[in-house]
């Protein structure tokens, strides 16, 4: 009896001795997430506004907790490279792709109503941050460098005439007197840009990220023309 009580009296013991430990452990917890009254949590990045000051600096009242809603994720950062998406859940089970590596996209050339899928060559402009530049990083509205060739190839089919050719480039194509009409007819309405027909004759051309690929996993675009090309050209110079 003296053995079984003493037995019992040990692990009463040590029982109390584990719960104080896990209470303090759990309020230790609660401390360090602000849980206590009138604190929001450290949910980690937070999308909310709660968090803002005013306009004129003072603090805004906490008026709840913070939210499962209201959550943000790191930046996808998406390099350049051999493509590598990760599927990622959202809230109502909604899957983003996010898009780690890219390396090719689909961008069009506006004033011909096409597109074609072509190599990301790299990263040249970026208004927000220069280091995104430097590590060639692709987010929505940074102008790349991309593979032209695709575009000249489509110029020289459409309306028979190769952009940037030099003089020993010439080469007869023999086409149908059928074809010969059809290529003088769209010729009489050709219509382009100069610096823009320089660029894709030179096999590279300057485009602008218009798709997101951290949220879509994709990086498609548009080539830069007319003024808005002028207007990146001018900024880049600045930037150098």
């Amino acid at each position: 009896r003296s053995v079984c009580r003493r037995v019992a009296v040990v692990r009463a013991y040590l029982l109390s001795k584990g719960s104080q430990q896990v209470r303090s452990a759990a309020g230790r917890r609660s401390r360090d997430r602000g849980w206590r009254k009138g604190e929001a949590g450290t949910m980690g990045i937070s999308r909310d506004w709660y968090h803002k000051r005013r306009l004129t600096g003072g603090k805004m009242p906490y008026v709840r907790k913070k939210r499962k809603f209201c959550l943000g994720r790191q930046p996808a950062m998406t390099k350049l490279g051999s493509k590598l998406v990760r599927p990622v859940r959202g809230r109502g089970g909604m899957i983003k792709q996010r898009a780690l590596r890219l390396e090719t996209g689909n961008f069009s050339w506006g004033s011909e109503a096409i597109a074609r899928k072509t190599r990301i060559l790299g990263v040249v402009f970026n208004s927000s941050n220069n280091e995104l530049v430097r590590t060639n990083t692709l987010v929505k509205g940074c102008v790349v460098v991309i593979d032209a060739t695709p575009f000249k190839q489509w110029y020289q089919q459409h309306y028979g005439v190769l952009l940037g050719k030099k003089k020993g480039d010439e080469q007869q194509v023999k086409h149908s007197k059928r074809m010969l009409r059809v290529l003088a007819a769209r010729q009489k309405e050709r219509v382009v840009d100069t610096k823009v027909a320089e660029m894709v004759g030179s096999g590279r051309a300057l485009a602008r990220v218009a798709s997101r690929p951290g949220q879509s996993g994709r990086c498609d675009g548009y080539l830069l023309e007319g003024a808005e090309l002028e207007f990146y050209q001018r900024a880049m110079r600045r930037k150098k």
